[in-house]
């Protein structure tokens, strides 16, 4: 099951709960641990396959049962037991915005609506002919609300649909690009989980600094991309709708307590429980406006225009964004700021990135899977002004069914031949050192889908698994490392497989795989396409405290796609990677002798 599937089935408990009257506590748990789950940056599968579903915050001992139970067997007793009774199409109308679990209830009580499958187009024929406003309670506009809340639903406006991190980084740019230009705004950032760079992205909320919050918000609403205005304050929040259906929240802020409120709508619901436990045992008490001393009776706030002083005075160190996730960061903090080890990481950034190694041109390679849509001479350029050494081309091997051995070799020759005219060339004096590469399919058996006289016209390989996903844990965990195995792998792509939302990851004995790895200096590739970010955040920590290298890559099929290494940064970053655990952060001379120096 996916994490949107398994976060589905918790709220549908959630809201069997809330039918039955059950305890608040209870529907309270999951509820969160359906949160929980749709913000997890792994899969809960892989989770639960390295016994580690118990470090998913906001899933405790008993909801780590069932879903045991549920990954043994496929169903969970407790939750049948839980659900029985109550109509199957109750759970689709939850879909719907505005609907909550007991008007969906009642929906199907009176309407008599049974099945789930037909639930929706009963409900939209029922709304039409004016049956829902004769329903005791309900009314025209009750009516109303639900024809609206259907049309959403056709448009794509689930509750719980979430973006991809990229589409919602773009989106809260242009707000952002939009605010800046009202001369009363000071600065603007994202908050939560966009601005922990999270995986996926459910509302957009921004900050803005201003001493004037009323012409702020009048030239925000007046936003040309804005569908609808949901609420407007006149000093702290506004609410709307894009036109993409995606709701943004403006928080405003007087500047001499901006960093309070950056601080505080920032972290995870863990990180903030765990930063307000802390304080508390030091006698202060936190929110957006700053930090208030309880021993002090005149109980003044003090306010904090700098998230690092707000940190200060908590005694810590600054903790960055990404980390804000109660996995050690706080306690991390404290050792910092008392110059003990132990403590938090420096981070990778983006600006130390020296190249990419995984780019797709448009070389006619020949391949079953995409090609790329620019020349080696176009992709160059822009490796150029992102100011990188070094660029390694990396096209998906040719087609082998399509393809005999001297024609796949021959192939790979005329590569090799366009690659060391580009080196030697320096076509239009842009000074980034191609590389030769290659992204390969690893077979079923874990054998390279490219022949051994093609294999020695490369200076690397990455490894990546497109097919066959359904293998054992073992069966594909002895795939992967036969592939690695080969002296020319230097680079296991997209490790996990995974899609987020849409496709899990197959199933790998990590321990073995990061053992491997180190022993033979093979690099994890941090794949930084939007619906991939593969290792995933977690894995990269692991990665880490395993001493095993990782490469961060884009996967770029365009040259537009190449600045989306910011998000593979990110992914890194979450994962508490420093510089030294990024192989690409070297310079094209140590490079390749990385490059040469292989598995010795």
């Amino acid at each position: 099951m996916t994490n949107r599937e398994i976060a589905e089935l918790l709220r549908s408990i959630a809201a069997a709960y809330i039918v039955r009257g059950e305890d608040r506590f209870r529907v309270m748990a999951y509820q969160r641990a359906a949160e929980s789950v749709d913000h997890a940056t792994s899969e809960v599968k892989d989770l639960w396959d390295d016994g580690k579903l118990k470090e998913l915050a906001g899933v405790g001992s008993a909801i780590a049962s069932h879903l045991d139970e549920l990954f043994k067997t496929g169903r969970v007793k407790h939750f049948d037991e839980v659900k029985s009774g109550l109509p199957p199409a109750m759970f689709a109308l939850l879909d719907i915005p505005g609907i909550g679990p007991k008007t969906a209830f009642r929906l199907c009580q009176e309407l008599q609506l049974k099945e789930e499958k037909t639930a929706i187009s009963q409900l939209e024929k029922a709304a039409s002919g004016g049956l829902i406003r004769k329903i005791e309670g309900f009314g025209s506009e009750s009516e109303k609300r639900i024809l609206s809340g259907l049309k959403a639903l056709k448009r794509g406006q689930t509750k719980e649909k979430r973006m991809l991190l990229p589409y919602a980084f773009a989106l809260a740019k242009e707000v952002i690009e939009y605010l800046a230009e009202c001369p009363a705004v000071i600065r603007a950032d994202p908050l939560g989980s966009l601005r922990r760079m999270v995986a996926t992205i459910g509302d957009i909320d921004i900050a803005a600094s201003t001493k004037n919050p009323k012409d702020v918000i009048r030239h925000f609403i007046n936003y040309s991309k804005i569908r609808r205005v949901l609420s407007r304050g006149e000093e702290a929040l506004a609410r709307v709708i894009l036109q993409s259906g995606r709701q943004v929240d403006l928080r405003l802020q007087q500047p001499e307590a901006y960093g309070a409120m950056l601080q505080y709508f920032t972290g995870g619901k863990s990180h903030n429980i765990a930063l307000r436990e802390y304080a508390l045992q030091k006698g202060f008490s936190l929110s957006e406006h700053g930090i208030k001393n309880l021993r002090d009776t005149d109980k003044k706030v003090k306010k904090y225009a700098a998230e690092e002083d707000f940190y200060r005075d908590l005694g810590l160190k600054w903790i960055p964004p990404e980390l804000r996730e109660n996995i050690g960061e706080i306690e991390a903090a404290l050792r910092s700021a008392q110059g003990k080890p132990g403590g938090l990481p420096e981070l990778v950034n983006s600006g130390d990135i020296k190249g990419d190694l995984h780019v797709h041109s448009n070389f006619p390679i020949e391949t079953s899977h995409d090609e790329g849509e620019n020349s080696p001479e176009e992709i160059l350029a822009k490796a150029k002004d992102l100011g990188y050494e070094y660029l390694g081309f990396a096209e998906h091997n040719p087609s082998v069914s399509q393809h005999s051995k001297y024609k796949i070799i021959d192939i790979l020759k005329r590569k090799q031949e366009v690659i060391e005219h580009l080196k030697y060339s320096r076509v239009n004096k842009i000074f980034v050192n191609p590389i030769n590469g290659l992204e390969i399919d690893i077979k079923a058996d874990g054998t390279l889908a490219v022949p051994e006289e093609g294999l020695v016209l490369l200076d690397y390989v990455i490894a990546s698994i497109h097919s066959s996903f359904n293998l054992s844990r073992e069966e594909m965990t002895a795939r992967v490392l036969r592939a690695l195995d080969h002296p020319k792998v230097r680079i296991f792509g997209h490790p996990t497989g995974r899609k987020i939302s849409t496709r899990e990851g197959y199933e790998l004995d990590w321990e073995k795989i990061f053992a491997f790895c180190k022993r033979r200096n093979i690099w994890l590739e941090i794949n930084a396409w939007p619906d991939r970010l593969d290792l995933p955040d977690t894995l990269v920590r692991e990665a880490v405290k395993y001493g095993v290298k990782m490469i961060i890559c884009t996967d770029a099929h365009a040259v537009s796609h190449l600045p989306l290494i910011t998000y593979g940064v990110a992914v890194a970053r979450r994962g508490w990677a420093e510089k030294e655990d990024i192989i690409n952060v070297l310079g094209y001379n140590k490079f390749m002798e990385m490059i040469r120096k292989g598995g010795e």
